[in-house]
């Protein structure tokens, strides 16, 4: 996996550099700021670029900024946002877009899981915050309050981006027992059935919207 890194940050910049090597990535360019992360991936091409939201000049959105142009113009690179504290706003409309992800820095700690999520986002797939997601759907009322506590429980671990084994392993259930949360949550959240491919993240998407209306 080839990766940039935009940090402003530069002991965790470098920390995050030496951790993908030591996991056998290779880094192609680590950035201070998020001024030339749209050329340096254009001539790179990375699989994957990791970015903090708030960085250099105004420290508000340059790192969110950043991935929409990246995902705009390059969709086939994953795009993974780190941030210090729960920020949700300036991830909001990215979340339904393959190879997207979004944790916060204390994540990092957590090295073989951090890597591996890392990994499925340039892969094309999904991660959210477990803290991130818990936090937006606890006050969530509408069409999230017709969720059981197991089916909240069960659109965290989606939004997580684990698959029905993985949440299956996660809460010591059976898949066939996860299987039937994921239809009947799905069923609750009114997401159609046309939208079978995309349903997961349609139904992450429910409840992030619901709390920014």
């Amino acid at each position: 996996m080839r990766v940039v890194i935009v940090e402003d940050q530069a002991l965790l910049r470098e920390g995050l550099a030496r951790l993908f090597a030591d996991g056998g990535h290779e880094v192609v360019a680590t950035l201070g700021d998020a001024a030339a992360v749209a050329e340096i991936v254009e001539q790179e091409r990375p699989d994957l670029v990791v970015l903090d939201i708030r960085m250099p000049p105004t420290y508000t959105d340059e790192g969110a900024r950043g991935a929409r142009d990246i995902k705009s113009r390059h969709p086939g690179i994953g795009v993974l946002l780190l941030s210090q504290h729960i920020e949700t706003t300036h991830a909001v409309d990215l979340v339904g877009l393959p190879g997207f992800g979004y944790l916060l820095k204390d994540r990092v700690l957590e090295v073989e899981e951090f890597l591996d999520t890392a990994a499925r986002v340039a892969g094309g797939g999904s991660a959210l915050d477990p803290t991130v997601v818990s936090a937006l759907i606890a006050p969530v009322t509408g069409p999230l309050g017709r969720l059981s506590e197991r089916e909240k429980r069960v659109l965290e671990l989606m939004a997580e981006g684990l698959t029905n084994i993985g949440i299956a392993q996660r809460l010591v259930l059976s898949e066939r027992t996860i299987e039937a949360h994921v239809r009947h949550l799905l069923l609750k959240l009114e997401i159609p059935e046309s939208e079978e491919g995309h349903r997961r993240v349609l139904a992450v998407l429910t409840h992030l919207r619901a709390v920014h209306e």
